[in-house]
């Protein structure tokens, strides 16, 4: 991150007070940006298509030929940068070419996607709203809702949640949009929603063969269960996580920060009376 005020750890910081270090995620923050990084399809394109090439060109048919080349080439860049995880380079790239081409979907995709990954969560609005109404897709409207958690508009997160459980999303989208929304219910205090929420839908459910989601609506329900006070649920549902991927998250430490099984303490049985006879 490059120090922008729309960084996740400087958000509605009040004015004149010096910033605090940034606080470690905590497994809310870690399954609910996990997820929505998760969404993005830009990462399995090696090059820059030629169908978005030909769209920039299009798009910038009032600048001279050499200027529309310029433009193809430095979405070439910001796309291959963006495959490398250089997403502050692929967004710097990408942002003249969205100034000029507007209209081109692909371009403000990427730019949004990019400022999404860089932690500039108001340009990555920008960008994906745009992309919204160019394409009426609800592709990213999970990580819309991560970006509005990140500037604490729960209100926004909200409102995008229903909005994508009403456009009949893919599976796995719903899943992600579930995700952040309970995220967001937990920073405001609403444990008891949030597990609610991912409960009911089944998340809490053991499977034979998880996918991704599913480890981490396990972690995330334990991390809630464990703030919730439920330790023994938590820890069911960490371990639960432990078997399928030990390298998820932090889930051995938080095992371990759980302490030891407390045993049930045994019950006396009651006391044999003593016969007349021994007496």
């Amino acid at each position: 991150m490059d120090g922008s005020h729309d960084e996740w750890e400087d958000t509605a910081r009040p004015a004149g007070r010096a910033r605090a270090a940034a606080p470690k995620p905590n497994g809310v923050d870690r399954a609910a940006r996990a997820s929505s990084m998760a969404l993005s399809t830009l990462s399995t394109r090696k090059a820059l298509p030629p169908e978005i090439a030909a769209d920039i060109r299009n798009a910038a048919y009032v600048a001279t030929a050499l200027h529309r080349e310029r433009l193809v080439e430095k979405a070439e860049s910001a796309y291959g940068a963006y495959e490398r995880g250089r997403y502050q380079d692929a967004l710097r790239a990408i942002k003249p070419v969205a100034e000029e081409t507007p209209s081109v979907a692909a371009v403000r995709e990427l730019a949004g996607l990019a400022a999404y990954r860089s932690g500039k969560w108001r340009e990555a609005v920008r960008h994906l709203d745009a992309h919204a109404l160019l394409t009426d897709s609800a592709e990213h409207i999970p990580v819309l809702m991560d970006c509005q958690r990140a500037l604490h508009k729960p209100k926004k997160v909200a409102d995008l949640w229903t909005q994508l459980r009403q456009s009949s999303p893919e599976p796995d989208v719903l899943a992600e949009g579930r995700i952040v929304a309970a995220a967001s219910l937990a920073d405001s205090g609403d444990l008891q929603s949030a597990i609610a929420m991912l409960a009911t839908a089944g998340a809490s459910k053991a499977l034979r063969n998880p996918s991704n989601r599913h480890i981490r609506q396990w972690y995330l329900l334990a991390d809630l269960y464990e703030r919730a006070g439920d330790v023994p649920r938590a820890r069911e549902l960490f371990e639960r996580v432990l078997r399928v991927d030990r390298e998820a998250y932090d889930v051995a430490d938080r095992l371990m920060g759980l302490g030891p099984v407390r045993k049930a303490r045994s019950r006396p049985g009651p006391k044999t009376p003593k016969s007349p006879a021994s007496a």
